[in-house]
């Protein structure tokens, strides 16, 4: 429907009961103001049908005091508003000084022009354009989408071209070396066929005519025999006349032999029968009249029931649906996540890939569980194209993850990460304040870690203030983390040169001039490196030596609930000693080093062989009930 070179869509058509259709204005009908005691959803003209519905095709034409009305002129005054409790007289007119004007967003009346109430206003239409807007935009997008994919179709296509050429390219010259090695080996053996039977053939003495003429022949003479003497020469001349000389003639025996004759072979040394280089392509004839293009493989099936987690290991199965020979390999891909149930399409973490794992199993080792679930997908890969992932899965990660609080550290121990160094200087402070200005410097907070999203519940505040920091000779830091539940285990590797280190527990509590092991709040292992070494187990103020190799890396295995806290050597996993207590509140890793450094290796499992030691040693803490 147009109206001054405008148009309107959309329009609900309530108040005619026309169901949204739109129509031209009726001859002389123009758009007016909203007539006073309407009800909402009818016609505004008063002469209209007032909102009946009306037949198809059937329109109403604007009475003459509506139409002028429209035209610009005094609105008559039968259209003027009423004061409440009054009734309109009959024939009435437009009050005087009242234009009729066209509202936004109103519709019009398919009997008579008019504009209806209760059509769409402005937030409707608003509402339209934003959803066209985004409709629009959507199919912006798939257009450039499809324009993308026709270019990777065609870019793809001549890819897959030039790799098929290659193929057969490098088939034809396979064939074509295979066949110059089969011609050559037919003239190499025919060449020597030939000469066999050619040396066969070659005329040749007989071997009875030879034997006869060795028996025949005179008995060799030597040629100064067969000469005439000169004195008999000389002597000759005056008996009897001289007679020329002849040689001496031969004569043939009479006894010859033909034995060796019938001794002789007349059968051909070789033979001329070639079959046994002959080929048969039926095979490989029907191999390639079968061969096709690769299909897509299909996709794998993860085994949550074969797969495990331990020892900080991930150790993931799979199966595929359908045997397949033509699998060349596998793609396993995993992220971290601190989101339980399905994977989520955006995540902060990217995934990592491994390629070319050859089974259906693959044991990932050395992780570092800093997250609490590990999302898994695994896909199969042929010579030509790779399938689609698996479903992805998740599995849970427990682990305990800690950060050093550098925040209540002494002043001479510079925090860097999960790594301490003592620090003479004893400049942290100033350290800590200005990184802290600049927003670089880390704090009990894990809302600066990348690879932490959410924050544990047990993660301790930085309620310590700088007085509250640990001075004197109190060289100790602390955990973030509080410890009220479960078992748990870390490690750390400290200095060998270091005059004195220690590594416990303690509670929140401990105070800021109390070393480890000195307190009944604290229980921790202890080496002395400065004048006399010594190493032993400290808790209240009590020590005991052990007599135990001093391991360069320690672990840590704390049970809450039965009140184990167990030393191991980290690599041998030796037990050096146990603490048997009982927890009033919850504990927090403790460190301490004088004129040294460690490193503290925290997202760490229980390992299984601790676990096994810990069942067996469960009720065996005789040896150190005098600390405890």
């Amino acid at each position: 429907m147009q109206d001054g070179g405008r148009r309107d869509a959309g329009w609900r058509e309530e108040g005619c009961g026309m169901d949204g259709r739109r129509t031209e204005p009726a001859r002389g009908g123009r758009w007016g103001s909203v007539p006073p005691g309407v009800p909402e959803g009818q016609c505004r003209a008063g002469g209209c049908a007032g909102g009946r519905p009306l037949p198809a095709g059937q329109r109403t034409r604007l009475p003459s005091h509506v139409a002028a009305a429209c035209r610009g002129r005094r609105a008559p005054d039968a259209w003027a508003p009423l004061a409440p409790g009054t009734r309109r007289p009959a024939g009435g007119g437009l009050r005087r000084g009242r234009v009729l004007s066209r509202p936004r967003g109103a519709g019009r009346c398919r009997g008579c022009g008019g504009v209806l109430t209760g059509a769409p206003g402005q937030e409707a239409l608003r509402k339209i354009i934003t959803t066209l807007a985004v409709k629009n935009e959507e199919i912006q997008n798939f257009i450039y989408a499809l324009k993308q994919m026709l270019q990777n179709v065609e870019d793809n296509s001549a890819r897959v071209q030039e790799d098929l050429e290659g193929e057969f390219q490098s088939l034809y010259a396979l064939l074509d070396e295979l066949k110059d090695n089969m011609l050559m080996k037919i003239k190499q053996d025919r060449a020597s066929r030939t000469y066999e039977l050619q040396v066969s053939a070659r005329p040749a003495r007989p071997p009875a005519a030879a034997t006869a003429a060795h028996c025949c022949s005179p008995p060799f003479r030597p040629s100064w025999r067969l000469a005439p003497r000169p004195w008999r020469a000389r002597r000759s001349c005056w008996r009897r006349p001289t007679r020329p000389w002849r040689p001496p003639t031969t004569t043939t025996s009479p006894s010859v032999t033909m034995a060796p004759a019938f001794r002789l072979s007349l059968k051909a040394k070789v033979s001329d029968n070639m079959s046994h280089l002959m080929v048969d392509f039926a095979q490989e004839r029907r191999l390639l009249q079968a061969l096709a293009f690769l299909p897509v493989p299909s996709t794998p099936e993860i085994d949550l029931a074969e797969s495990l987690v331990a020892d900080n290991c991930v150790t993931l199965a799979w199966r595929m649906p359908d045997e397949d020979s033509k699998i060349d390999h596998y793609v396993l891909e995993y992220r971290k996540t601190n989101f339980e149930g399905p994977p989520r399409a955006k995540e902060d973490q990217p995934w990592m890939v491994i390629e070319g794992i050859k089974g259906t199993e693959y044991t990932l080792s050395g992780l570092k569980f800093d997250m609490k679930y590990m999302n898994f997908r695994v896909r199969a890969c042929n010579k030509a194209v790779a399938g689609e992932f698996s479903e992805p899965v998740t599995l849970e990660t427990r682990a305990f993850m800690f950060r050093l609080d550098a925040s209540t550290c002494h002043q001479n121990l510079r925090v860097e990460e999960l790594s301490v160094e003592w620090d003479a200087t004893g400049g942290k402070v100033q350290d800590v304040k200005a990184r802290e200005k600049d927003g670089k410097g880390r704090t009990a907070s894990p809302a600066n870690s990348p690879a932490r999203v959410v924050q544990s519940p047990k993660r301790m505040p930085s309620g310590r203030g700088g007085r509250d920091r640990f001075t004197a000779e109190s060289y100790t830091v602390l955990g973030d983390t509080l410890i009220d539940a479960d078992d748990h285990y870390w490690e750390v590797r400290y200095d060998r040169d270091s005059k004195a280190f220690g590594v416990g527990v303690a509670y929140r509590s401990l105070g800021k001039f109390d070393q480890l092991g000195k307190t009944s709040a604290s229980w921790c292992l202890h080496l002395n490196n400065w004048l006399q070494v010594s190493f032993s187990a400290k808790h209240a103020n009590k020590a005991k030596v052990l007599d135990v190799p001093v391991p360069d890396c320690i672990g840590v295995y704390c049970n809450f609930h039965e009140g184990f806290l167990s030393f191991y050597n980290a690599r041998t996993k030796q037990l050096l000693h146990t603490f048997k207590a009982r927890f009033t509140q919850p504990v927090l890793p403790a460190f301490m080093v004088w004129c040294g450094s460690f490193h503290v290796s925290s997202g760490l499992q229980v390992p299984s062989a601790v676990k096994c030691l810990q069942k067996r040693n469960s009720t065996a803490s005789s040896s150190n009930a005098s600390l405890t």
